[in-house]
């Protein structure tokens, strides 16, 4: 009788046992593979916080300049937003190396987008409106 508990207890201990390195294994697995997205996932973040998923750049414009006038942002994607702090109608024009963009006409307090993938180089930046450009809303936009 005491042979057959043994075995009997034997019995239920090894499988346990087994069961208990192979959840070990997959903790490991498990722990891993966690490790490996949450590296992706901070990989991800820091990009989007350094503009190595893109830059965005606003522009302010008002009668009759841009601020900032001549600014500069990394090659690659580019988000600007033209904002009209202005009291009349505006828009914001990105032209160079290839590329010829406009926003719609801006109404006072309206913003619009552009989103570009820009080459390094120099691009002209204006309101296309009427005379603005001439009487200063333009500026130059440095891409390194």
């Amino acid at each position: 009788m005491l042979v057959r508990k043994s075995l009997a207890l034997i019995a239920i201990v090894i499988p346990l046992a087994l069961a208990a390195c192979g959840d070990d294994d997959d903790e490991e697995t498990t722990s891993a593979a966690t490790s490996e997205t949450t590296t992706e996932e901070t990989t991800t973040d820091d990009a989007a916080q350094t503009g190595g998923g893109g830059e965005e750049l606003t522009i302010s414009e008002t009668e009759f300049a841009l601020d900032p006038a001549d600014p500069t942002v990394a090659a690659g994607e580019v988000t600007i937003t033209a904002t009209n702090d202005g009291a009349t109608l505006h828009n914001l024009e990105v032209e160079g190396n290839g590329v010829e963009e406009i926003t719609d006409d801006l109404d006072p307090g309206q913003s619009g987008e552009l989103k570009l993938d820009l080459e390094p180089g120099e691009y002209e930046m204006y309101c296309a409106i009427g005379t603005h450009a001439a009487q200063g809303m333009e500026g130059t936009l440095t891409v390194e």
